[in-house]
């Protein structure tokens, strides 16, 4: 279906799923962003969302738990200046709708804004088809959703004798959103998107001569459950049984400054984190980033090229639309180690006097619209991996991350190794527990000596916090040299 239809078709089931049903139509739409817009305010929107999500897990060999979720509601904003007012509720109809309006338009004073465009709503330009407007729920029915994680079981079981406990769990989300927006320059705009989501993910805990070990993998994105066919849960069994014995041959990591290697894909992660807050435009304009002012200004090394790209098919951080209904784009963030932009909402880009980009996000209608990631990474150098290796006389290769933390005011960050190995003279010798990496990010940047060519997006596996809300996203790297990198472990050398 091209990008055109889609756009009408899931406009046209927004209608029937968010406002039919309750007596709402884009007549009501329009007149209550004119009610908002009796008073002085710069800009305003209303988010419906209805959301029908389930959750499976299993434990000792058994489905233990299960979930599912309906939530529905619509959010109202206005903006005036800097100032932004916001009430949502979980009731759809035109007195809930009337008096969301009636608490936001406080926010300005009264008069009607002159040249304020009230023609009927335009749609979304360029609007985008980057998956397909199903229900995954429905893909598969109770039994082999269930099924299906007793195969994970099995396949983990098989796999190794050692594997001692598995523990898998299967997601799935069916999101309709439609956003109907008044803006004072550019008129009303009226978006849908329909959004699907899935992902499963598995941990095994392995046992050999009384020591326990755990490994963990997974993979989703914007498609149904049909994705997780017998070869890939394969891959991810493998990998995180993998993993999990490898550790059973850990020694503890060695601690103190080194070159530290990170492999490919969801190494990006720490991209992400210690670099890719900062170019937030909410920080930045604030200025409390530690990228704030930076633009034209080297920030990484040569051949370090930085882009957030909300326009992968089928990716779990991908959107058609943005929460404000703004086609998502690819926004070079760091071009050859020069600062080239941040990533924008329609408030920080207003004043910033700057483009929006398409990165407003929520976590809901409950909640409000601020510049997040959608899928980050790094593009690819030209070195082979394993050259990027050899070069290494005594370092660290973080092959995987567990958790982190940052801090975007100054850039500074730690995160943990699940799957670590030690180089030394060139060659991989052994794997290493309890590695973390302490650092900051905009001094990282510049410490990257080699860029692999081997690009790789991470599995679909990612969840971004921002402000107490949670939204999926994507990260994604080379392998990368970072020479004079602090790592903290259990050991002296």
């Amino acid at each position: 279906m091209q990008a055109r239809e889609l756009q009408l078709s899931h406009l046209n089931t927004a209608r029937q799923v968010l406002l039919e049903p309750y007596g709402l139509d884009e007549v009501q739409l329009m007149r209550t962003l004119s009610d908002i817009f009796s008073h002085r305010v710069d800009y305003a929107d209303l988010y419906f969302q209805y959301t029908r999500s389930e959750g499976w897990s299993l434990e000792e060999g058994i489905v233990k738990s299960g979930s599912f979720n309906i939530d529905q509601g619509v959010g109202v904003r206005a903006v005036s200046g800097d100032k932004t007012a916001f009430a949502y509720s979980d009731e759809l109809s035109p007195a809930a709708l009337g008096a969301a309006a009636a608490s936001v338009r406080s926010i300005a004073a009264a008069g009607q804004v002159r040249g304020l465009k009230t023609e009927g709503f335009s749609s979304a330009a360029s609007a985008r088809a980057l998956y397909a407007g199903l229900d995954p729920l429905a893909s598969l029915d109770s039994t082999a959703k269930v099924q299906l994680l007793e195969r994970i079981e099995q396949l983990a079981r098989a796999r190794d004798p050692r594997v001692v406990q598995v523990m898998a769990g299967l997601a799935g989300e069916y999101d309709v959103v439609l956003v109907a927006r008044q803006d004072r320059k550019l008129g009303p705009l009226l978006a849908a998107d329909i959004r699907p989501l899935v992902r499963v993910s598995i941990t095994v805990i392995v046992e050999h001569n009384g020591r326990r070990e755990m490994g963990s993998s997974g993979g989703g994105g914007r498609f149904d459950y049909a994705h997780f066919n017998d070869e890939r849960l394969n891959q991810y069994v493998n990998e995180a049984v993998d993993q999990a014995l490898v550790n059973l041959d850990s020694r503890p990591a060695p601690a103190g400054p080194m070159t530290v290697v990170l492999g490919s894909g969801w190494p990006g992660v720490l991209l992400h984190e210690a670099i890719g807050h900062g170019l937030e435009g909410d920080f930045n304009r604030k200025g409390s980033s530690a990228f704030s002012g930076r633009l034209g200004e080297r920030v990484a090394a040569p051949g370090v090229t930085v882009v957030d790209d909300g326009t992968l098919a089928q990716r779990r951080g991908s959107l058609n639309i943005d929460d404000e209904g703004n086609p998502t784009q690819c926004t070079t963030l760091i071009e050859n180690g020069i600062l080239k932009g941040y990533l924008q909402d329609s408030l920080n880009a207003r004043l910033m006097k700057t483009a929006v980009t398409g990165n407003a996000r929520r976590e809901s209608f409950a909640h409000l619209p601020m510049p997040r990631m959608t899928n980050t990474y790094m593009l690819a150098g030209e070195r082979d991996p394993q050259e990027i290796i050899a070069s290494v006389k005594d370092g660290l290769y973080a092959v995987n991350f567990g958790g982190g933390q940052v801090d975007i005011t100054n850039g500074k960050f730690v995160f943990s190794a699940s799957l670590a190995y030690r180089i030394e003279n060139g060659k991989i010798t052994y794997p290493v527990k309890g590695a973390t990496l302490i650092g900051n990010g905009p001094d990282a940047l510049t410490r990257v000596s080699m860029i692999g060519n081997d690009l790789a997006l991470d599995p679909g596996i990612g969840v971004c916090g921002k402000e107490g809300q949670s939204v999926p996203v994507g990260v994604g790297q080379p392998t990368l040299r970072i020479d004079g990198l602090t790592v903290g472990g259990t050991s002296s050398g």
